[in-house]
């Protein structure tokens, strides 16, 4: 049987790359009777009618899965934060960064619209994105209008699945209509009363740019730490992470315990105060969540 990567889901279609060809395909019957949903990213056996219609057969085990935006096997999600307009929130961009490390994938900081940074602007972005740098992540600065920083992200989407996500506003589809200009991306500009831009994706599709695809998803319509406990989330930030093999205590929540590493680096400077911060609240968010029944 043949086998191919679901690239696009529409209204209960799926449409399976194969050999460089698109199969229009639906599910069988047996996914609903089993509650499998098949998902953009996922690879499946399917059996074809001709060479343009098909029906999915088998879901093949996945290794990662988002909910919302639903995609599957992702390795790893672009975060595209403007600098202005709207203002860079290191607060959102954490939780995003939470919620990628929770999942096991791995990401990548794009700051965007550089070319409209002030002179001011433009220093306290290098600084963020030096510590996030420090931190272990990847940052690169980017400006659509001026190309900055576009081959830069070239090397990163080769061979992947990539997830594009951010809030609305920040130029994703600008970005991709950069990287592949035959997209033609519909892009809307801000919104000055609401300081935030339109949804301008309606469905997710993984899109053929080089030799990696591109999911330009609608973004994470929830950031909450649903599935997250208070004792992953140590994990989720890299740099305290590392700080609390420090620590006296096993299973140190880095709150108020004796010998703690991380307090001890935030101290000295090594993890930044806001990242901290953020961990406090993003745990005391965790903790005084709705208990699932």
């Amino acid at each position: 049987m043949p086998e191919g990567k679901i690239v696009k889901a529409l209204s209960g279609f799926y449409y399976v790359l194969q050999d460089g060809e698109l199969i229009q395909c639906r599910g069988r019957g047996v996914f609903r009777k089993n509650k499998i949903t098949p998902l953009v990213g996922d690879e499946v056996i399917f059996q074809a009618e001709n060479d343009k219609e098909g029906y999915i057969l088998e879901v093949k085990p996945r290794k990662n899965e988002l909910i919302r935006p639903p995609i599957a096997n992702v390795d790893q999600a672009i975060l595209v934060f403007s600098a202005v307009e709207p203002d860079f929130s290191t607060v959102l961009l954490d939780r995003f960064l939470v919620l990628v490390e929770f999942n096991h994938i791995e990401p990548l900081i794009c700051i965007s619209k550089m070319d409209l940074t002030s002179e001011e602007e433009l220093q306290t972005i290098s600084g963020y994105a030096e510590q996030y740098r420090k931190a272990g992540y990847d940052v690169i600065l980017t400006s659509s209008e001026t190309e900055t920083g576009i081959e830069r992200l070239n090397p990163h989407i080769e061979n992947k699945i990539s997830v594009f996500a951010g809030q609305s506003g920040v130029g994703k589809s600008s970005l991709l209509n950069v990287l592949r200009p035959d997209l033609d991306l519909k892009t809307n500009d801000i919104s000055t009363h609401l300081g935030r831009g339109k949804h301008t994706t309606r469905h997710v599709e993984l899109i053929k740019i080089g030799n990696g695809l591109i999911a330009d998803t609608p973004g994470f319509s929830s950031l909450e730490f649903t599935n997250i406990e208070a004792e992953d989330l140590t994990f989720c930030f890299p740099e305290i992470a590392k700080a609390s093999e420090n620590c006296k205590f096993r299973g140190c929540l880095h709150v108020s315990e004796p010998k703690c590493g991380v307090k001890a680096g935030v101290d000295k400077g090594e993890i930044p105060t806001y990242r901290y911060e953020h961990y406090l609240d993003f745990l005391k968010e965790i903790k005084e969540r709705k208990p699932r029944y």
